[in-house]
Order: C-alpha cells, then structure tokens, then sequence
C-alpha cells in the first residue's frame, strides 16, 4: 500500500505539471503538446530540471531563470493540490475504480481553474472525458463482475444532467450550459459510487456556492448581482461527496431518529 500511494502520489505530481500547460494553453486554443514550455515573458524554453514539479519552482525561487520573471505560486500549488488528492482517492477507493475517479479529479481540478480565470468550462476538455470516464468505469465493472454500479453511474449522469438542463432553461443568467455539461460528469463518478454520494454532491455544490457567495457579500467584495463561476463549486462538491457522503448520510439518518 505504500508503494501505491508514492506512486499515486509522484503520478499526481507529474499530471498537476501538465495540468498547468492545459490550464494556460486550452482557453486560448493552443496545442498542450508543442512548443514546449518556455517563459511567457521572456520566450526562453524551461529547462528539464525546472520542470519538475513543485521542485523546479522551489529551485528558481518563483523567477524565471533567464529574466528574472515572477512565476505565480499557483504553479506549484496546482502540482501539490492534484498529488495530495490523487493519494486521498488511492486511499478511499478500491484499486479497479482509480483510474476513473484519478482521471475526473485531474480534469476537475484543470476546469476549476480554468473556470475562475475565464468563466469557461471548455468543451475541448468537459465533451472527451464522457467516453474516457465511460470506458474506464466499464472496465472497473466488468473488472469486479459487478454491472449495477455502471448502470447507476447512467442515470446518475443523466438524471444530474437534466437537473441543471431545467436550472439553466429557468434561470439562465444563473446557469451556464457548461455547468450542465459538467454536470453529467458529475452525475456519472457520484452515481457508480452510491445513490448517496449523488445527492450529497449535488446538493453540497450549491451549498458551496452559496457559503462563497455569503462571504463575498459580508467582505464587500461583491453583492448578489456578483457572478461566481460555479464549476469550482461542483467539482468540490463532488470530490467531498466521495470522502463523505457515507459518514454524512448516517448521520442524517441518526439525526431523523433521534
């Protein structure tokens, strides 16, 4: 097991590191394969030892080696964030269902940031990952023997999907397509885990929302006319359901019969 998780771990720091070159490169439709990285500033190529991740930046001291450039901290805490939660879900789940819950958390955390800088969920990332998230929850099924949670991932997704299709079509200036989008994704990773991690991942991305929303306007940093990207919020939602859905549940239900 611990072998596992240090790789798990050193896999998520790799992935974090290519998911910054997406979240830089997709918004502006530009290939994550080439060119290389190379300084925004100064245009000069990264060299292989600074790209390690998390090091590399620890390395430069967050500046460009050749110009001298800031390098937002962001960097290195996207690598950190994408290899601390990809050791939490070596953790919580059985090995046949990793890939597809490390694959959704890479993508998860790539369209949240991607969605507090430009207000986008790109269609470039959110449309392949149905089939990938599909294909990998199949094999995980079929891996166990066991088709019902494959099953319930499809109407988890759909069922998510046209929840945020009726939100959208009744508040559109509150709900973007993207969200919808996600939406099913959500609904896919939540509903092959349990009934219980959909409804407590659905709800608990509006309650996010809402608690962000409530500081924004306590902060004045904003009023309630203030937009908030909410893929952010459904992709913690989803990510906390998977850790505690269970324990939240049960407590619910000791809470009624108290």
């Amino acid at each position: 097991m611990a072998v596992l998780l240090i790789f798990v771990g050193l896999f998520g720091l790799v992935v974090g590191s290519f998911l910054n070159v997406v979240i830089h490169r997709v918004p502006a439709g530009v290939s994550v394969v080439s060119p290389p990285s190379a300084c925004p500033n100064c245009d000069v190529r990264i060299r292989a030892r600074h790209n390690l991740p998390v090091v590399g930046w620890l390395l430069l001291r967050g500046r460009c080696a050749d110009c001298g450039e800031p390098i937002s901290v962001r960097y290195p805490l996207v690598e950190l964030l994408t290899g601390l939660l990809f050791v939490a879900m070596a953790l919580r789940l059985a090995l046949p269902d990793l890939p597809a819950f490390l694959y959704f958390t890479a993508i998860g955390v790539a369209l949240s940031a991607i969605d507090l800088d430009t207000r986008r969920l790109p269609n470039a990332i959110v449309l392949p990952s149905y089939p990938v998230i599909a294909v990998l929850l199949t094999a995980s099924a079929a891996y166990q023997g066991d088709f019902w949670p494959l099953l319930r991932a499809g109407l988890g997704g759909l069922a998510l999907f046209a929840f945020f299709v009726v939100l959208a079509v009744a508040h559109p200036a509150g709900m973007g397509f993207g969200d919808v989008k996600l939406a099913g994704l959500v609904g896919m990773v939540l509903g092959y885990l349990s009934w219980r991690a959909l409804l407590v991942g659905g709800f608990a991305g509006f309650l996010l929302g809402a608690v962000v929303g409530i500081a924004v306007i306590a902060l004045r940093k904003g009023d309630r006319r203030t937009a908030l990207p909410f893929g952010p919020f459904m992709v913690a939602g989803a990510l906390l359901a998977v850790f505690t859905a269970d324990a939240l549940a049960d407590a619910y239900v000791a809470l009624l019969h108290a």
